[in-house]
């Protein structure tokens, strides 16, 4: 099989390629919603599930083609080229956008052709300009010394794709050179640190002292690539939030306040969708009550917040394709569905989203996990590790007694046991240690505490 057919083949479908088994009149929307986005290829001869059938009469199937392009408003040009038995369509990005097909916009969004109003897509190059932020060129961008092989086969790796081209080609067949230089979107995707290229390109994650912004505990900014960003991100929110522990005849299971899948597609739709025009950051906030993510960029064209859980209009397109091509974001359209279904699971409320032309926020409420004490916790059913504590068998037991009767002595704690008072008072100081119970008042005529603030 021909290298470049093979390739074509092993990748799925998405930003920049379409298979279709053969010529029919849905190909006209296919190279009209390439030409309104940053072009691609159409496999002609090959199924969805990458069978090929082949093009038996291939002038015929040409001479239609180059039919359906010349009949766009405005008319259009595509090139065509064999491959074995198969017919690729080289669609190219349109110059005159927007294109349409008997009256119809059409504009490719991750591997979908969706149709779009005149107003819609009218509306989303008077925002963006017809050259969009991710498929700029970019001059400053040295391939021979800025390129991150380590993301990059990263990506084909978790694209499926195969290494049978050299890497120019490969980043050819993804629509990411131009002019001999990377485009912006393969900058983010594969630089080694997008600072010296775009110093608002990073997230900046921070971690407050309680509801407002007077006390920094913590701040991290992430200056990687895209992916790196993202996945540090991630990795920031887990160990900055609170975990819950389960234990359910098995191994223990960590269970995050908030649903991971949630907070991620939070942060996916910020990285593709923010404005990368814009000076600031994406910046994700922990405060004591809630969970704020904000990327600058608002809604563009005439889209509401209610739209959104039908349809979008990515910013940032060809950003979008290579993210889809990864398998980190799904559908366009359904990613904010996706946040409230695993909300739900876990009980709690949908988050509130602030957007407007030139921000976009989504806050999470924080669950109150200490709503119950420990006493009504454990009177409950719940393990000590179900409430947060993974503890010796004498220091949860010292604790459970102290949970009855919080006078105990050491003595008689040492009596209960059945261990030395030497002993009881070596597990005691682990326990003040852990910051899980403290000594109110003297030795003599003073009480043991739990310290409840610690139990996650």
């Amino acid at each position: 099989m021909n290298n470049e057919l093979e390739f074509l083949i092993d990748q799925d479908e998405g930003y920049n390629l379409e298979f279709k088994e053969s010529v029919s009149s849905s190909l006209a929307r296919e190279i009209c919603a390439f030409a309104n986005a940053n072009g691609g290829k159409i496999v002609v001869g090959v199924s969805n599930d990458k069978k090929i059938k082949g093009v038996s009469d291939v002038n015929t199937e040409k001479s239609k083609i180059q039919d359906y392009a010349r009949n766009m408003d405005p008319p259009f040009s595509v090139t065509t080229h064999m491959l074995d038995n198969v017919l690729v369509v080289n669609v190219p990005e349109g110059k005159k956008k927007p294109y349409s097909v008997n009256g119809k916009f059409y504009l490719r969004k991750g591997p979908n052709s969706q149709q779009l109003n005149r107003e819609e897509i009218r509306g989303l190059f008077r925002e963006e300009g017809f050259l969009r932020f991710d498929e700029t060129p970019n001059k400053k961008f040295v391939l021979e010394d800025d390129f991150n092989v380590v993301a990059f086969n990263r990506f084909l790796d978790q694209s499926g794709i195969t290494k049978v081209l050299p890497k120019i080609n490969i980043l050819e067949n993804l629509r990411l050179i131009e002019e001999g230089g990377l485009r912006n979107a393969g900058v983010l995707f594969f630089c080694k640190d997008v600072t010296p290229f775009f110093l608002n390109a990073t997230i900046k994650c921070v971690l407050f002292r309680g509801k407002d912004k007077y006390k920094i505990l913590d701040m991290k900014e992430f200056t990687e690539d895209l992916y790196s960003n993202y996945d540090n991100t991630i990795l920031y929110l887990q160990q900055r939030l609170r975990t819950e522990y389960i234990i359910k005849g098995g191994p223990r299971e960590e269970i995050l306040e908030l649903p991971e899948d949630a907070l991620r597609e939070a942060v996916l739709n910020a990285v593709a969708h923010r404005d990368y025009y814009s000076p600031a950051s994406i910046q994700v906030e922990i405060y004591e009550d809630r969970v704020e993510i904000v990327n600058p960029g608002g809604l563009i064209g005439n889209l509401t917040v209610e739209d959104l859980y039908k349809k979008s209009i990515p910013r940032n397109p060809l950003l979008f394709g290579l993210m889809h091509r990864m398998e980190i974001v799904e559908r366009v359209g359904s990613g904010l569905l996706r946040i409230n279904e695993a909300m739900e699971k876990y009980e709690l409320p949908n988050p509130h989203i602030d957007a407007t032309k030139h921000f976009f926020m989504i806050s999470f409420v924080r669950p109150d996990l200490q709503k119950k004490t420990i006493q009504e916790r454990l009177e409950g059913g719940e393990s000590w590790e179900k409430v947060g504590r993974k503890l010796g068998e004498n220091e949860e037991k010292i604790l459970e007694i102290i949970l009855k009767d919080k006078f105990v002595t050491i003595s008689k704690l040492s009596k209960s046991l059945d261990i030395s008072t030497t002993a009881v008072e070596k597990n005691i100081s682990k326990l003040k240690k852990k910051r899980l119970l403290k000594r109110v008042g003297p030795a003599k005529g003073g009480h043991w505490e739990i310290v409840e603030e610690n139990s996650r």
